[in-house]
Formats: structure tokens, C-alpha cells, sequence
């Protein structure tokens, strides 16, 4: 791969589609036929590195692959980058669509256009990027090709007579796809002679080199040895090693205009560097930054704390190095009452939120709390201003705010047309506005919502799978913020306000949560020597109450016979003590209690 390459014989695109259509598959075949993993070396899913991406079947991380494939008696490189399908990471897909030409939108060919193809293939066409569409798994025997064609045309405005069709598992009509990906994808604009400009994609953190930035060269050339700059930063590095992954890293002497590839230099510090910087010389003419990547809007909050509070700054330590990899978590420390010090951590959806806990467990071997999912909301003060909380504690006192606005987000949902009757029902009770409904064929039709974030993030997604037969798929636009009636429902333990358990809710659903809550706590708190009273709170007016008994001894056993007022004594003695007990007694909370809040089941 030391060979160069001049730009009209390079070729970057990326494979998009949603999530299960094909497309690790697709990679692993094209990785095969142009020789680039030896057949007894090859594996499924060979770019999909990481454990938990076996484990759960899924592409988490966008990853990139340089090839050499021979079309028309001409040998081309084609630097391809696999991207993930679930709607939690589409900030991978827009990253991965800024280093790239064109792109191949992987169609199902049994279950047709999902939500999530729709949403992908405007973002490649809003980046102004080529779209070959591609019928995959066409070997299954209940595909339909014809119909989804005209899905394609209705939907998409693509034509239908461009469409391919393949089979990624057995290999059928890949090479087509390979040959019209050079045909039909323009080759990259760049002067390999102008001032040197490259956009920072990715970067992961390696123990043993620091970190390791990959690139997209927009101009220029890179050669090993330069001195080169990260103009968003103002930092100074030196080029020690220049690479390809083909799939492994293989060394090069130079990149040029249009090439993907890795950079590593003595880079320490994971402050100085941001996803999107843009690489230059470190002398020579000045260059303007390429534009890079807006920051994700978190839609979702949680906190996570460690479960040994001495592990505070290693979970510090462990955030940094995992949000250079995933550009898209925000975080920033918080301390809590029940939990102590821990950090408050935005995500773009539960199963991203799921992914960076459990790659924080495995990765840095850390044993971490999470508190209950919560959305951003929006205040708006007496005085015109306004203000954005992530956590139910940051909510100010009424009296100083005129209203508060939560997020609503604009949800397409893709149902079989027997399911209609029970999506309409199931977003109408999660507070939903119907918008449209649009038929795209005569057995599927996609429904407009606007939903509130907070109904979507729980469980929304299972009861929409259990109401379509697993056949209902969905997509959503970034949240706006709109006015309801929300409140803050305290969760009091003993009298005692629980931080982490408070939420923000409707007010309509203040009681039914409080007591969902409430029951919950009462499972999951043991009993103490003294009453318990577990109460909900929205203001100053209780909503709900239960209360756990104390544990009693049998204080009158050893009275046999005789008269009463003994018994009377020694029980009321006893009464005497728990009433002490009560009032100097702290009541332990185990943490899954803090956990109990998390389902939306009651």
C-alpha cells in the first residue's frame, strides 16, 4: 500500500443504511475481493473492533479501510468507511459523510425503507455527497425488489433504475457494486501541491504511542517528518509516522490530496485535540480552518458516579480518553448527597448512554452507580432570560420563573398499515401532536409526531416494536424546546429529600409516578428499627405516601400469665425507644434503590 495514487484515481464513500441491513457484511465481502484480509485470516464483521460490537451485532464506531481494486485495466485505491445505523449514532454517520464523495445507501431488500434509511440518505444529500442505492440480501426468498424500487422513487426521490442489487452474505453482485462505485462517485477535489489542509475525523487513545489522529486530506501533501499544527488549539507537532488501516496499520512515507489515513506524534494531553481541528503546516503560508463539526446536542442526561469514592479522578481520567473516541458524550462533575462526587453526562440516546457505561466498566475496569435518565429543560425567568438544567436539583424556586419548556422532538414512525390504530393510541398517551400521515406503499405508511423527549426516551421504542410485530421503526429530528406544565416531584426518605430520585414530570403524572416510585423504594429499602415514611412531594403538598414498618421484637414473650399492665409497661417502653430511635436514626438507602425510578412500567 506504499504505492501513491493520483486523486481522479481515488475514490472515498461510505456505506449508510439502518441498522441490520448488511452493511459490516457488505465491508467484509469487499475486503475479500480485493484481497485485502487473506481468506484464512478473514472473520464477519472484520472492522467492527471492539467486543461490545460482537457481543451485541451492531457497528458502535465508524471505521475506515483503504483498498486497491482493479476496474477497467485501471488500479484505483478506495478508501471505504463503514458507519453504524442506530439512530443513537448518526453523529458517527455525519462525521464519516465529511471524508467522503459518495455513498452506498443499503437497502433491505425484504424489509424495505426504514426510518432510519430516510434519515441517512437526506444527510448524504444534504452534504452534497453521490447516492447509489443497493438492494441487499436479494437472495432471500421472500425479497421484493419491485416494490421497494417504487418505495425508492415515492420516498426518496431516487431513481429506480440506478438501484443495484446484491447479495453482501453470499457475494452476489458485489463486484457490480464495487465497479459502480468507481464509475459513479466523483474522485476527490485537492491540490496535492497547495498549502497542506486535513480534517481530523477520529482519534483514539493508545497506552503505549498516545493518541492517534485519523485525517482526510483536503490539500496538500503530509510527509513524514513535518512539523506540522492543529490550528484549533494552536498546538505544534511532529510527524512521526504516517499510515493507511488495510485493515491493519501499514506505515507510509507521505499522504496526499484526497487520501485517508493515521497520524501519531509524541501527542500527551487529550485536551489538544478536538474532532474536526484542522491539520496545516506548522510554517508557510497561512490556511483557513476547513469548516468542521457542529457540537452534538445531548438528549439525554444522567450522572454516573464510582462506587469507591476514591476512584473519582480515574472515572475523570476514563471519561477524557473515551470522549476522544466518541466525540459526541459531554460531561462535567456534579456532587449529589446520597452519592457523593461524580460527573453529570449528556448522550445523544439510552443505548449510546448504555455503550459508554459499559465500555467505561470494561475498558478502565471501573464499577460505577447511574442515576435515573433525565432531558434538558429550558427555564424562563421573571426577567426575559434563560437558562438550560440537565438535573431536577438545578430547578429554581417557582416564584422566579415564568414557565418551563421541555423538548419536543419531531418523530417519524415507519408501522405496517394494521398497526396505525395502535401507534395513533400509544403516542396520543405519551402527551404526542399528530402532524401527517403518508402512504409509501400499499401495506406501509410513515406517521408524523411531535412527542415530547422525555415520553420517548424510556420505553418508547420497545412498545412501538411489541405494537408493530417488530416491524415499526422510527427516527427523530433534534429536540426544539416548547412551554408545558411541568413540575418538580421531590422524593422524601425519612422526612429527607433523595436528590438523586427527583424528576421533573407533567403535572398530570406527578401522582401516578409518585406512588410508581414510592412502591419501588418500599421493595428495595429495608426495614430499620424504627417507622419509615417514604413520601412524593410536588412543592409543598404530598401526593403520595407509604410507609415501612419497623422491624419489632417480641418484647412481651417471656410474660406468661399475670397481669396486663406488665405487658402494657414493657410495650410502651419499647414504643419509648423507636420514638428515640426515629428521631436520631438515619435511614440507608441501598443504591439499586436509586435505580427504582428508572422504569416507567406502572
Amino acid at each position: 500500500m506504499t504505492k501513491t495514487f493520483p486523486p481522479e484515481r481515488i475514490r472515498n464513500f461510505c456505506i449508510i443504511a439502518h441498522i441490520d441491513h448488511g452493511k459490516s457484511t457488505l465491508a467484509d465481502r469487499f475486503l475479500e475481493l480485493t484481497g485485502a484480509v487473506e481468506p484464512r485470516r478473514a472473520q464477519e464483521q472484520m472492522l467492527d473492533s471492539m467486543d461490545l460490537e460482537r457481543e451485541r451485532g451492531i457497528t458502535i464506531k465508524a471505521a475506515g479501510v483503504s483498498l486497491t481494486a482493479e476496474v477497467d485495466g485501471e488500479e484505483y485505491l478506495l478508501n471505504l468507511i463503514d458507519t453504524p445505523g442506530h439512530v443513537d449514532f448518526a453523529y458517527e454517520v455525519e462525521k464519516s459523510l465529511q471524508a467522503c464523495e459518495g455513498a452506498l445507501l443499503l437497502i433491505d431488500a425484504a424489509q424495505g425503507i426504514q426510518a432510519q434509511t430516510v434519515a441517512n440518505a437526506h444527510l448524504a444529500l444534504d452534504h452534497d455527497l453521490t447516492v447509489i442505492p443497493v438492494f441487499n440480501k436479494v437472495d432471500l426468498p421472500h425479497a421484493r425488489p419491485e416494490e421497494i424500487a417504487e418505495e425508492l422513487e415515492n420516498t426518496l426521490l431516487l431513481e429506480r433504475e440506478r438501484a443495484l442489487r446484491c447479495s453482501a452474505k453470499t457475494g452476489e453482485g458485489v463486484r457490480e457494486v464495487l465497479e459502480a462505485v468507481v464509475r459513479e462517485i466523483p474522485p476527490p477535489q485537492g491540490d496535492p501541491d497547495a498549502p497542506l489542509r486535513a480534517l481530523v475525523f477520529d482519534a483514539r487513545y493508545d497506552e503505549f504511542r498516545g493518541v492517534i489522529l485519523y485525517l482526510r486530506v483536503v490539500e496538500g501533501t503530509l510527509r513524514k517528518g513535518d512539523q506540522v499544527r492543529l490550528l484549533g488549539v494552536g498546538a505544534t507537532y511532529e510527524t512521526l509516522e504516517l499510515g493507511k488501516s488495510t485493515p491493519e496499520p501499514t506505515p507510509v512515507e507521505r499522504l496526499s490530496a484526497g487520501e485517508v489515513g493515521y497520524f501519531v506524534s509524541n501527542i500527551k494531553t487529550l485536551e489538544d485535540v478536538r474532532v474536526g481541528d484542522t491539520l496545516a503546516l506548522a510554517k508557510g503560508a497561512e490556511v483557513e480552518p476547513l469548516p468542521g463539526y457542529r457540537d452534538p446536542q445531548p438528549m439525554v442526561w444522567c450522572g454516573l458516579y464510582p462506587v469507591n469514592p476514591g476512584d473519582f479522578e480515574d472515572l475523570r481520567a476514563a471519561l477524557n480518553a473515551l470522549k476522544l473516541n466518541d466525540s459526541s458524550l459531554v460531561f462535567e462533575p456534579e456532587t449529589s448527597d446520597a452519592l457523593g462526587f461524580g460527573f453529570r453526562c449528556g448522550f445523544l440516546g439510552l443505548l449510546h448512554m448504555e455503550i459508554v457505561q459499559e465500555r467505561l466498566e470494561r475498558e478502565s475496569d471501573l464499577d460505577i452507580v447511574q442515576t435515573a435518565p433525565s432531558v434538558p429543560y429550558e427555564i424562563l425567568f421573571s426577567d426575559g432570560t434563560t437558562r438550560i438544567i440537565h438535573r431536577p436539583g438545578d430547578l429554581p424556586d417557582p416564584n422566579f420563573f415564568e414557565e418551563i419548556r421541555e423538548p419536543v422532538v419531531r418523530a417519524h414512525v415507519l408501522v405496517p398499515t394494521e398497526s396505525i390504530g395502535a401507534i395513533m393510541k400509544l403516542c396520543s398517551e405519551r402527551r404526542g401532536r399528530f402532524l401527517r400521515q403518508e402512504h409509501l406503499s400499499s401495506h406501509r405508511v410513515m406517521l408524523t409526531w411531535d412527542l415530547p423527549l422525555a415520553e420517548v426516551i424510556y420505553d418508547f421504542y420497545d412498545k412501538l416494536k411489541s405494537a408493530t410485530r417488530g416491524y415499526g421503526t422510527m427516527n427523530f429530528e433534534e429536540p426544539r424546546f416548547e412551554a408545558a406544565d411541568l413540575v418538580k416531584l421531590r422524593i422524601l426518605v425519612g422526612g429527607k429529600e433523595a436528590d438523586a430520585l427527583s424528576c421533573i414530570c407533567h403535572r398530570d403524572a406527578a401522582q401516578r409516578r409518585g406512588r410508581a416510585v414510592l412502591k419501588k423504594l418500599k421493595k428495595e429499602i429495608p426495614r430499620h428499627q424504627f417507622e419509615v415514611a417514604l413520601q412524593a412531594a410536588v412543592g409543598g403538598k404530598i401526593v403520595a405516601r407509604e410507609n415501612i414498618r419497623a422491624l419489632g421484637k417480641n418484647v412481651t414473650a417471656k410474660c406468661y400469665g399475670g397481669d396486663i399492665t406488665r405487658k402494657r409497661k414493657l410495650l410502651a417502653k419499647q414504643k419509648e425507644g423507636k420514638k428515640r430511635m426515629k428521631s436520631i436514626g438515619n435511614v440507608e438507602v441501598p443504591q439499586k434503590a436509586f435505580l427504582a425510578v428508572l422504569s416507567t412500567e406502572e
